[in-house]
C-alpha cells in the first residue's frame, strides 16, 4: 500500500518536469524570415508603440505566462495597453504571443500635442485619432 502512494508521488513530480520554461525550444524565441511578409510589418521602419491586448484566458496556463501578463498590464481581457517596441517587451510578448493580439499604433493625425492628449481615443484597427473639439467664439462689442 505505501508502493502505491510513492509511485503516484513519483508520477507528479515527473509531469512537474514536463511544464518548466527550460523544456520551450530555443526555436520559439528565434525571428522566421518570413514574419514580416506574413503580418504586413517593414523590418526597415519598424512601429514605435504597440497596443497589445489580451484576447484569451490564462487559468491553466504555466506561472511564468500568468507572471509576464500581470506585468504587461494585460489582467482584464480585452482592455488595450500600450507598450514600446523594445527588445526587452518583446522578449516577453513573444513567450505569451498565443495569448494576446498586438497591433503597431498608427497616428493618421500626427503625434498628438499636451493640449491634445484629452481629446484623443484609440479606434480598433488601432489609431489613435484626435477628435478636436471646437472652442467658443470670443463676441465682440458692438460700438455704436
Amino acid at each position: 500500500m505505501l508502493g502505491k502512494r510513492m509511485e503516484g508521488m513519483v508520477s507528479t513530480a515527473c509531469v512537474r518536469c514536463l511544464f518548466t520554461k527550460s523544456r520551450i525550444p530555443d526555436s520559439v524565441f528565434q525571428p522566421r524570415p518570413g514574419d514580416h511578409e506574413k503580418y504586413g510589418g517593414d523590418p526597415e521602419q519598424p512601429h514605435k508603440i504597440h497596443i497589445v491586448t489580451r484576447i484569451k484566458s490564462v487559468i491553466g496556463r504555466p506561472y511564468w505566462e500568468k507572471k509576464i501578463i500581470r506585468d504587461l498590464g494585460l489582467v482584464q481581457a480585452h482592455q488595450p495597453r500600450l507598450h514600446k517596441n523594445i527588445p526587452s517587451v518583446n522578449s516577453k510578448l513573444k513567450v505569451v504571443k498565443h495569448l494576446i493580439r498586438i497591433q503597431p499604433l498608427k497616428l493618421p493625425h500626427g503625434l498628438p500635442t499636451e493640449e491634445e492628449m484629452s481629446d484623443t481615443f484609440l479606434t480598433v484597427k488601432g489609431e489613435l485619432v484626435i477628435k478636436r473639439r471646437l472652442k467658443p467664439v470670443e463676441l465682440k462689442e458692438i460700438k455704436s
